[in-house]
């Protein structure tokens, strides 16, 4: 088995990427399900876990998590169980949906700090795809149905959060060209470039897309 993770500044289109080359090598695809599994394992509804994932919680977040963790002795069962999820219990449970899926065959992994939770894995293949600033946020802008300032918003604190999400968790910079084997502009090599490089890449170097 063999792992390709494709990291993604927003509005890059790393996603639609990730399901192409997931459909060109026929493997599976671990994105939104991803979200569905995690919020089932703790209990809370997908759209909570899509919120909170590759983010950190702000301070007020911290404190309530903090408050909660240490007054459960005080709380009822239904209470303590419903108190939310700590960051370290999300990520925590998204390694092990991860691992289980690994496990069961070849995967195309997106986003949620992959290439730096599995950078000392030697079967994996690490992608991080990019666009200039403007690109970002016109695609933004047509897949969110937003206005140019609203997008650049969106874009911009998105990315954001993703970086400082690697930082806290893994103490690494998430933009690095360290953490990757392939940086892609998907501007200039188009959504279908991008996959076909990342496919023709992975034939040479994962036993597994051969």
């Amino acid at each position: 088995m063999s792992i390709i993770t494709i990291s993604r500044l927003y509005g890059s289109g790393g996603s639609e990427v990730a399901e192409k080359v997931a459909g060109m090598l026929k493997w599976t695809l671990l994105d939104n399900a991803v979200v569905d599994e995690v919020a089932a394992r703790l209990g809370v509804s997908p759209a909570e876990v899509a919120a909170r994932e590759e983010r950190v919680s702000s301070l007020a977040e911290r404190l309530a998590s903090a408050m909660a963790l240490g007054s459960q002795e005080w709380l009822s069962p239904i209470a303590a169980a419903t108190r939310p999820a700590t960051d370290e219990e999300l990520l925590e449970v998204t390694r092990h949906v991860l691992d289980e899926a690994i496990s069961a065959g070849s995967v195309v992994v997106v986003g949620r700090g992959a290439q730096s939770m599995l950078a000392e894995r030697t079967d994996a293949l690490h992608v991080f795809c990019y666009a200039s600033r403007p690109a970002l946020i016109r695609r933004s802008m047509q897949r969110d149905k937003l206005g140019w300032e609203e997008a650049e918003k969106l874009v911009d604190d998105t990315n954001a959060n993703r970086e400082k999400y690697v930082r806290a968790h893994w103490n690494r910079n998430w933009k690095s060209h360290e953490n990757y084997h392939l940086s892609l502009n998907t501007d200039w090599l188009g959504i279908e470039g991008a996959a076909e490089t990342i496919v023709a890449v992975a034939k040479l170097r994962l036993p597994a897309a051969r």
